[in-house]
């Protein structure tokens, strides 16, 4: 046990050295060209931390300067959740190796790397926090450790999940799969506007590498909401902002390039994609159509648990208080896919019911 103890230290360690190396050296040149004549050699030091943190969707509490106004950065962009895993799973597996079947359980072994790695996220969020940014290093252990220990259960004799939660997470990979082409073809369309939003911010050699990596991140974001628009349900883009198909109201924007694929008024045949998300619930059934109802309930219900968390990781708040609102409303885009896939769900049910009982007579 402590064999296992000390070599989950060390590949902790080494996966918090690996990510935090390279953003150091992208903090330390962001300060560098910035030319401000008050800051310390501390800054891009906790600017590193505080990426590598972001990456873990912890959020920010923030003292706006110069009158120290409250904000919040919980808007972050789902795509950076990635690196935490590779670097976990690449760590967990050197560790794996390096204990050479020296351990009775390997879910002992999971849970030891993924609480000390929890630890680690947990105090180096706290000691991150300066006058005008915070951490909320109170949910550090709840995120850190969720991503580690997902992490590291890809790696090994790997867990089988349920039946149940196979189909739902089937259903949920079509519905991001679908909603990433849909959002490329917008780019694709809206190519023209993108450009013009970023030449606008002038970023430079280094700064448009930073900004194009950024966008990437943040695409799971907007196949989330893409998805919530052609719900029916909309998105947000600042406090009092609905975009939906059906009702328009949005002030000025931040100047995020991904967000020239935004329509430019309501636009009602997008109602259409509704049809897509009862086509979704008609998959689940098609999928569990050998499950009993126990089954298939517990199939639609982690859809929907799903959906909330997705919901959860694709809205927020972007620092100002007029940027309060970005992304989806949680339960509305959760609601209204649920409701849709379960018309869709329920259709094929009865269909089916009526095809075994015509088999029957």
């Amino acid at each position: 046990m402590q064999r296992v103890l000390l070599v989950s230290l060390s590949h902790v360690f080494r996966s918090a050295a690996f990510l935090l190396l390279p953003f150091s050296f992208i903090a330390l040149i962001a300060w560098s060209t910035a030319g401000s004549a008050s800051g310390s050699t501390t800054d891009p030091i906790r600017g590193a931390l505080w990426i590598w943190l972001g990456a873990h969707h912890i959020p920010f509490q923030l003292s706006l300067p110069p009158t120290g106004v409250a904000g919040y950065l919980t808007y972050l962009p789902i795509g950076a959740v990635v690196l935490p895993i590779l670097v976990i799973r690449s760590s967990f597996t050197r560790a794996l190796e390096r204990l050479k079947g020296d351990y009775h359980d390997l879910n002992v072994v999971r849970l030891n790397f993924s609480i000390i790695y929890a630890l680690l996220v947990t105090i180096l969020a706290f000691m991150s926090r300066s006058n005008t940014v915070a951490v909320q290093w109170y949910l550090a252990p709840l995120f850190a450790f969720a991503i580690a220990l997902i992490s590291t259960m890809t790696v090994g004799s790997r867990v089988v999940p349920s039946r149940p939660l196979q189909m739902s997470a089937r259903v949920l990979s079509v519905l991001l799969g679908v909603s990433f082409i849909v959002v490329s073809v917008l780019i694709f369309i809206n190519f023209s506007q993108v450009r013009t939003i970023t030449t606008s911010l002038q970023p430079g050699i280094f700064g448009g590498v930073l900004l194009l990596f950024l966008n990437i991140l943040y695409l799971p974001n907007a196949a989330i909401a893409g998805a919530s628009y052609f719900s029916g349900t909309g998105l947000a883009v600042g406090a009092g902002t609905l975009i939906s198909p059906h009702s328009y109201s949005l002030g000025e924007i931040p100047a995020l390039p991904l967000l020239g694929i935004l329509p430019v008024g309501p636009k009602p045949l997008a109602l259409f994609g509704i049809l897509f998300f009862i086509g979704l619930g008609a998959l689940l059934g098609y999928l569990t159509a050998n499950f009993d109802f126990r089954a298939i309930t517990q199939s639609y219900l982690f859809t929907v648990v799903g959906l909330v968390v997705l919901g959860y990781l694709a809205s927020g708040s972007l620092i100002t208080a007029e940027m309060g609102a970005m992304g989806v409303s949680i339960w509305k885009f959760a609601l209204s896919i649920a409701l849709e896939m379960g018309i869709g769900l329920a259709i094929t049910i009865f269909i089916s019911n009526k095809v075994l009982n015509r088999g029957v007579r």
